[in-house]
């Protein structure tokens, strides 16, 4: 009978993060903390983007708001990665899409900061529409 607890506790056991290496011990905990608590960080600083782009729109809200964007979005499709793609390939495959869509989303972002009118401007000329 012990054994078909372990089992089915198995069973219930919640899955592995993909984005790192195997729950093992105390560290993993604390490094989950240290993402969730980066997550708020970035989802408040989003916040506050959002009205210093209306208020005061410039390079710096610009860059920031390329920043936490692309880290809010990549951390966002992570999640989808982990709950939707199954298997060791699938999720190195996927892993490795990701980050090369949020390195070549940063990259758009900031050429479009660089070379044209930025991302408040941009909102800006919409809204005006």
């Amino acid at each position: 009978r012990p054994a078909a607890l372990g089992a089915a506790a198995a069973r219930c056991a919640p899955a592995r993060d993909s984005h790192g290496p195997p729950a093992q011990g105390h560290g993993s905990s604390k490094a989950a903390s240290l993402h969730w608590t980066g997550e708020r960080a970035v989802s408040v600083l989003l916040l506050g983007l959002l009205p210093a782009a209306y208020l005061c729109p410039g390079p710096a809200v610009d860059y920031s708001l390329a920043a936490a964007l692309t880290l809010h979005g990549h951390w966002g499709l992570g999640q989808v990665i982990t709950d939707y793609v199954h298997g060791d390939v699938p999720i190195k495959v996927a892993n490795v899409g990701l980050y090369i869509l949020s390195g070549l989303t940063f990259a758009g972002l900031c050429h479009f900061n660089y070379h044209d009118v930025g991302i408040c401007k941009a909102v800006a000329m919409l809204w005006s529409l």
